[in-house]
């Protein structure tokens, strides 16, 4: 019988469609990979743009590293190249890709070499991958090359075998995202012979290189580990297509095992045979147990066993799975198909030929089944059987297999009787085929209720009453016509079928319902957590129904600010009942273990197995949020798989909803800092927009007083003494309403072109009666070239910073102001010989109402350093402190320096 095709599924159509589309607008990516430098990456990558151009396609040369490697230049002849772009870098003028011309000239293909390699300063993008980025968005085709070295998730693993750490790296997203991969492989010993004939390096690094990095074993390494990324890069390409087609059968092109286990320590050996086998193999193995309604009655040492095997083949590093299916051999082929598996590999029957004709195993029904996937039948050892409580299959299933079952049997006693009472008053009126009709009746009845084992009894029973009361000759079981023979044998059969499917059906809805009762506890729990915004509401939530489900007692522990452990306390309105649930008495210690480590420990694990309580860290996506402490009555539920399960997924919804509550904090103490700002802004530019005219008319008011009074006089004093400090109060002042319209960013640069002497100079006139006690020495500034800047501003800095040196300086005291050029940008430093900042300002005293000194008879309010750096930083430098090595304080700000008019172009 064909089977009908399997259709993919809709959204997940819906999605690939949308990504092809955005795929569609985007250029492609080629990487020419190998695994180090020298194998030929760039050469192939030349040949292949060569192939283009003959073929008249616009192709571009954008960069390429030659190194000095005369074969590289002498393959880049012929192809149109795009010049580079001169950067001015620490005095040093050098080139690097131009990425505007490149999207200017908008080329089908552009060659891009060295697909890791960091921009200089002053480029558009730090990294050149960054610059493929954005040529890719414009619908450019791009040609790159890339060393595995050069990846990131290899970076560590290279520098161990090297012994060199890799700087320059790629996302692993940028290569797996790449349209197509060309891996250029070149055996050890070929590489070394180009690099002893110069062919790589120049001699002087050839002869460095081939004692460090280009060593045989360095490079037989590397080789295995671009072999390796692309084979996995290949492989998920694969898997993705397969899922794309809803293509079902395995293609076995990387090998992958699956390893299928039960409830038994015999399966220990089949476990560790599949893990020398997958080492050998170099292969992905997976673990997995499907559970299936008939091992829901298996004993609780059973249960014990499975969760103790999972955990052997995490040890050993496996991936392990806990399914749920109707049918062991259906769920094994379902998740090796998914998941590509290319060989499953299970234990040798036990059973006998006969036991497994009327009820074949799994690998009998493999056999039969599998087509495309290769199974391993291997011995495991026997084991004797284990005895143990029957295990509870799920949090409602604790009474249907025990007491009711011995219930059962009395039912089925009982239920015949009835039966046959109700048949002797139907007897003269009804024939005997219709009053076997009425044991099958009840037959099916007690299946349903009460399971397979009394079904059985009372098929058996009924038959029984059935031939001793009705069958002629009647209050006998000797039977006159031999027809009633095959009567019973169907009669047998039809309840014996009967009780077996109802009793199949009464497991499967009581499985069933747990599984609904384990979603609604899921939604439920999740419901309320998404609504918890405080810590006691999300601890409130979490105990109660962690204690109810589990039937334990739970408390909940956080960190505080120094990263201890406390246990978290619900909200005050949590009712006494809740409160008793929490009471658990926690050891810290393992608690505190469990949150550095990450790893659950107590009761069931291997740390600690001997404690009652079980640890579990609350993980989330940045972090571990705290961890949860359980104590169940029945320490049993805790090695039920179902239950871990359960519990692992309550334990990532509470880190999760612990997460949001700390960025939902963040986020509102963000919005208070904000407003705060914004009032604390409005406060004082309404302050000093008042505080500005009063002040002006005093200081003309005082000038105009002194022109008229003699110097010499008591008089003439106090009025400079007002003028000084009305001067003083004008500068605060000023300084708070340029806080006031930085922070607003209504501040525009009115940037022109200016000498730095000429604004130190004014700077410096500006505050002659400020600086009459101090010595100020300015070096000479002729090398310094013309800054774009807002002087006004900029004056605004320096005056700012003499105030500050002469607020903090004794006087007689020297200032000394410099500036030199370094590179792209102007230093301007200030160095006072004052007192110094105190241990650990140097980065604080730029905040706003920050002062060197906090209990301070100087008068000011700490907003000139703030000031400063703002407006430094709007002009795109930057400003720092640093302690003098004897005394005082020095301060340095760089401004960026750009290329200045020509005479004629000022002209015009």
């Amino acid at each position: 019988m064909n089977k009908s095709p399997v259709r993919p599924n809709p959204d997940q159509l819906l999605k690939q469609l949308d990504l092809e589309n955005q795929k569609s607008l985007r250029g492609k990516l080629k990487i020419f990979f190998g695994s180090s430098a020298g194998v030929g990456k760039t050469c192939a990558m030349l040949n292949a743009a060569h192939t283009l151009h003959k073929e008249h396609v616009h192709v571009l040369v954008g960069v390429i590293e030659t190194h000095g490697r005369s074969e590289t230049a002498l393959r880049a002849q012929g192809l149109p190249s795009l010049p580079l772009k001169e950067i001015l870098y620490r005095g040093k003028k050098l080139k690097e890709f131009d990425i505007d011309e490149a999207l200017r000239s908008h080329p089908t293909v552009i060659l891009v070499d060295e697909l890791a390699h960091s921009n200089v300063e002053g480029s558009r993008h730090k990294k050149r991958w960054q610059d493929v980025e954005e040529l890719l968005s414009s619908g450019i085709d791009v040609y790159t090359t890339v060393n595995v070295q050069h990846i990131e998730s290899l970076n560590d693993i290279v520098a161990q075998i090297t012994g060199v750490k890799v700087q320059e790296t790629i996302p692993d997203s940028v290569f797996d995202l790449a349209d197509e991969v060309v891996l250029i492989d070149l055996p050890p010993e070929e590489l070394l012979q180009r690099l002893d004939e110069g062919r790589i390096y120049i001699p002087e690094q050839a002869q460095k290189a081939s004692k460090h990095f280009f060593r045989k074993g360095n490079l037989i390494a590397l080789r295995e580990l671009a072999l390796r990324r692309t084979a996995d890069r290949v492989d998920a390409q694969m898997q993705e297509y397969r899922q794309d087609q809803a293509i079902q059968h395995v293609w076995q092109a990387n090998e992958r095992i699956l390893v299928g286990i039960g409830p038994s320590k015999a399966f220990e050996s089949l476990i560790r045979t599949a893990a020398r086998l997958a080492q050998n193999m170099k292969a992905d193995w997976l673990v997995v147990y499907v559970e299936t309604p008939a091992l829901q009655n298996i004993s609780m040492a059973s249960r014990k066993q499975i969760t103790e095997l999972l955990r052997l083949a995490q040890s050993l590093g496996a991936t392990t799975a806990n399914l749920s299916g109707d049918s062991v051999t259906h769920k094994l082929v379902e998740y090796a198909q998914s998941h590509n598996v290319s060989r499953i590999v299970i234990g040798k029957p036990t059973r006998s030929i006969l036991s497994r004709f009327f009820h074949p195993s799994v690998s009998d029904e493999l056999a039969k089944v599998v087509s495309d996937i290769d199974v391993h039948i291997v011995m495991r050892g026997r084991e004797k059987a284990v005895k143990g409580s029957k295990a509870r299959p799920g949090l409602d299933m604790r009474a249907h297999f025990s007491d009711e079952k011995k219930k059962g049997y009395v039912w089925a006693l009982i239920i015949s009787a009835i039966t046959s009472l109700v048949a002797s008053v139907l007897l003269p009126y009804f024939e005997l085929a219709n009053i076997i009709m009425l044991y099958l009746l009840g037959v099916m009845l007690i299946s349903i209720r009460y399971g397979r084992g009394p079904g059985i009894a009372s098929s058996f029973l009924s038959v029984s009453i059935f031939d001793f009361f009705f069958v002629p000759p009647r209050f006998s079981f000797t039977v006159a016509d031999t027809q009633y023979l095959l009567t019973f044998a169907i009669m047998l059969s039809v309840a014996l079928v009967i009780s077996n499917l109802t009793s199949s059906l009464r497991k499967q809805a009581i499985v069933a319902n747990y599984r609904e009762r384990r979603s609604l506890a899921l939604y439920e729990v999740g419901k309320e957590l998404a609504s918890a915004l405080t810590t006691g509401h999300i601890v409130e939530v979490s105990t109660h129904h962690v204690a109810k489900i589990f039937n334990s007692k739970v408390a909940i522990l956080t960190p505080d600010a120094n990263e201890q452990l406390e246990v978290a306390q619900t909200n005050e309105s949590s009712n006494a009942a809740l409160q008793e649930t929490t009471l658990l008495d926690v050891d810290l210690g393992i608690a505190q273990w469990t949150y550095d480590r990450q790893q659950q420990s107590g009761l069931g694990t291997d740390t600690l197995p001997s404690s009652k309580i079980l640890y579990i860290p609350l993980k989330a996506p940045m972090r571990t949020r705290g961890v949860l402490a359980i104590s169940p009555e029945n320490n049993h539920d805790i090695y039920l798989p179902e239950h871990r399960q359960l519990l692992d997924t309550f334990a990532s919804q509470i880190g999760l909803a612990l997460e949001r509550k700390h960025y939902v904090e963040i986020a509102r103490d963000a919005v208070i800092s904000m407003e705060t700002e914004r009032l604390r802004n409005s406060l004082l530019s309404a302050i000093s927009h008042d505080l500005r005219t009063p002040l002006t008319s005093i200081i003309a008011t005082t000038e105009q007083l002194k022109e008229t009074i003699s110097a010499r006089t008591h008089a003439f004093k106090m009025l400079t003494g007002l003028h000084d400090q009305a001067i003083r109060m004008q500068n605060l002042v000023l300084n708070l309403l340029d806080m006031a319209r930085l922070q607003s960013g209504t501040v525009k640069l009115n940037s022109e072109w200016h000498l730095l002497e000429e604004i130190v100079g004014s700077a410096i006139n500006g505050l002659q009666t400020t600086l009459q006690q101090h010595r100020v020495v300015v070096t000479p500034m002729e090398d310094i070239p013309l800054l774009y800047v807002d002087a006004i501003l900029i004056e605004r800095v320096l005056s700012n910073l003499l105030d500050n040196a002469c607020k903090y300086s004794d006087a007689g005291t020297t200032i000394t102001i410099s500036a030199k050029q370094q590179g792209g940008q102007v230093s301007v430093t200030f160095s006072d010989e004052g007192q110094g900042l105190p241990p650990g300002m140097e980065t604080s005293i730029f905040q706003k109402f920050t002062r060197g000194k906090t209990e301070s008879t100087i008068p000011g309010v700490g907003l000139g350093l703030s000031i400063c750096k703002a407006i430094i930083e709007a002009h795109g430098g930057k400003i720092w402190a640093d302690k003098n090595e004897k005394n005082g304080t020095t301060f340095t700000f760089t401004l960026p320096v750009k290329t200045p008019p020509t005479v004629s172009e000022m002209e015009i």
